[in-house]
């Protein structure tokens, strides 16, 4: 019989949670007899969806603002709800829907639902998104169906604001009228 394997994020999980055992055991080993265990402590609050990215190869920007929550699985599944749908400019305008789900594993996000891209006034489902060369990659690769986009990881460090459709289809012009006003 072979041996279990662990998953790249599994390891880090394992990881801490032996070293919780054995800092336990050895404070319970250290404690007298007569003194009470003391009172465990409260637990944090769980990382934000931009840390998981970040924890999974991901720049945090991947996401827009508007997060209202997240699910993510034992199974690598995970469910971001947004407030709104909303659509975000970067190279290309991108739409969120309200549920975004998929499968995460460290460098790859797969069976994408809930985010599209825009080309050529179509809009296409983004099935994967993939960082490669991990952690020091400058680019962050679009899986379009068979077709895949390398584009440059810098546009997704930081959060960007949700727009609707009528803002966001006008972005680029109104920042230039805007400019050209100002002189």
């Amino acid at each position: 019989m072979a041996p279990p394997t662990l998953s790249p994020h599994q390891l880090p999980l394992l990881i801490f949670s032996l070293l919780s055992l054995t800092t336990s055991s050895l404070a319970l080993a250290s404690t007298p007899a007569t003194t009470p265990a003391p009172a465990p402590a409260p637990s944090s609050n769980p990382p934000s969806v931009y840390q998981i990215l970040s924890e999974f190869g991901f720049p945090i920007g991947l996401l827009p603002d508007s997060v209202k929550s997240y699910t993510l699985c034992s199974n690598e599944t995970f469910i971001v709800e947004l407030h709104n749908p909303c659509y975000v400019h970067f190279e290309y305008l991108v739409y969120y829907e309200t549920r975004i789900s998929g499968k995460l594993a460290y460098g790859i996000i797969s069976d994408i639902e809930g985010i599209q891209i825009q080309r050529y006034f179509m809009w296409f489902d983004i099935d994967e998104i993939k960082v490669v060369d991990l952690p020091s990659s400058e680019s962050i690769f679009i899986q379009v169906g068979f077709i895949s986009r390398e584009l440059d990881v810098s546009q997704f460090q930081s959060v960007k604001s949700c727009h609707d459709k009528e803002l966001a289809s006008c972005g680029q012009s109104l920042g230039r009228s805007l400019a050209l006003g100002a002189l």
